[in-house]
């Protein structure tokens, strides 16, 4: 499994939506060599910004018009509207990554472990200078509350051992997921879903 997703990351392995993905990936993970600075330098993340606006410019991969009057919710990392009745949009500015490399492979990493609800990234979305990947997710519609001992069931027949509250590391895999709570796992009809995933690389 970790050549699979060692392959998945690099784009020799497809998964369901990776190509514009994998395509981004690629592009800044090439152009990260023309820079001085360490992904912890604070402004690692600021020069990237810039060659990852020059790729979108490229490209002509900005997602013009976002209806903001469909808001929905939003958390720390990332803003939701409704599409249609079968699909949310969700604007995410990573910022709970050191770079937009880390945040795209967490996309990456998401559509291979959760192809159910995997997500199509669009375009990109500048709103008030704030750059945001625009990405489209299946809604689903929870029918009950999620069982948080069903999910750690389920992460740990997977191989995935529980660190603290709901924080779940592979250590085989050097996977950690985190932030698995009842409002990023929901749960229709008796099955889990996994909407929102913070996925890091150890």
């Amino acid at each position: 499994m970790k050549d699979e997703i060692r392959n998945v990351i690099s784009g020799k392995s497809q998964v369901r939506y990776g190509a514009n993905i994998q395509a981004t990936l690629n592009y800044l993970k090439t152009s990260e060599g023309t820079s001085a600075l360490d992904k912890t330098n604070k402004y690692f993340k600021l020069e990237e910004t810039k060659r990852l606006k020059q790729y979108i410019e490229n490209q002509n991969f900005w997602v013009s018009k976002i209806n903001l009057n469909n808001y929905v919710s939003e958390g720390a990392e990332q803003k939701v509207y409704l599409k249609d009745n079968k699909s949310v949009l969700k604007l995410n500015d990573a910022i709970y990554y050191l770079s937009w490399v880390d945040y795209l492979i967490n996309l990456l990493l998401n559509n291979y472990f959760f192809p159910d609800t995997a997500y199509k990234l669009l375009g990109f979305f500048e709103n008030e200078a704030v750059l945001y990947a625009v990405v489209e997710q299946r809604f689903i519609n929870a029918t009950e509350k999620t069982n948080l001992h069903l999910v750690e069931q389920f992460m740990v027949s997977n191989g995935f051992q529980k660190i603290r509250s709901n924080d779940y590391i592979n250590q085989e895999l050097g996977i950690i997921l985190e932030d698995l709570h009842d409002e990023n796992v929901l749960t229709n009809n008796g099955i889990l879903y996994f909407i929102d995933t913070v996925f890091y690389i150890k």
